[in-house]
């Protein structure tokens, strides 16, 4: 990434069970991370849970967003039982308290949080540090209220993503601008 920033955006993550969670915070930070991904689901962790607040204290001094997967998940789907990853650790609702305690911290809910997405549409629009990203769905399978939101109040909170190599980039390309959506916001979004 460091050779390559041209093109590569270093993101890190932390296991927020861990004890040393914040110490390998601010030592991504000095590797030069622009952010941090977690995956609530697979984690098994409730994002609210006061006990991960000094994660996300430190990621905030740091000035860079922390980007929380939500809604449905592939992984485990189709197995008995889920494989046993929890949905609900996913649930955007929780990282309203996230963004509501931390407002200096640029919380990004990533794919769009089906079967949440009424839920992730109001915190994104409700809160100015909160962003959502595109990825993991071909914009063709877009709920019909996140179209209608992207028009309107999410013009300037949605950002590209593709879940790549699981959706091509020409493929999502297409499926985009193939929606009802005026011309003036794919620039925004990409």
């Amino acid at each position: 990434a460091a050779r390559n920033n041209d093109v590569l955006i270093p993101f890190g993550t932390v296991d927020p069970l861990m004890e040393n969670a914040v110490d390998r915070v601010h030592a991504q930070v000095a590797l030069g991370v622009k952010g941090f991904k977690f995956h609530p689901s697979m984690q098994a962790f409730e994002p609210n849970d006061r006990r991960f607040y000094p994660i996300y204290e430190a990621i905030a001094v740091a000035g860079v967003p922390a980007l929380f997967h939500t809604g449905q998940t592939g992984m485990g789907s189709g197995l008995p039982g889920g494989h046993g990853i929890k949905l609900r650790y996913s649930d955007p609702m929780l990282l309203d308290d996230v963004a509501a305690d931390f407002p200096n911290l640029t919380v990004v809910m990533a794919h769009p949080a089906v079967p949440w997405v009424d839920a992730q549409i109001a915190i994104a629009t409700h809160k100015a540090n909160v962003y959502l990203d595109l990825s993991g769905y071909s914009p063709k399978y877009f709920p019909p209220q996140l179209v209608r939101a992207l028009g309107r109040q999410l013009r300037t909170k949605a950002l590209f993503g593709t879940d790549y190599p699981y959706v091509q980039f020409d493929r999502w390309e297409r499926d985009f601008a193939a929606l009802d959506l005026d011309a003036e916001l794919a620039p925004l979004v990409y």
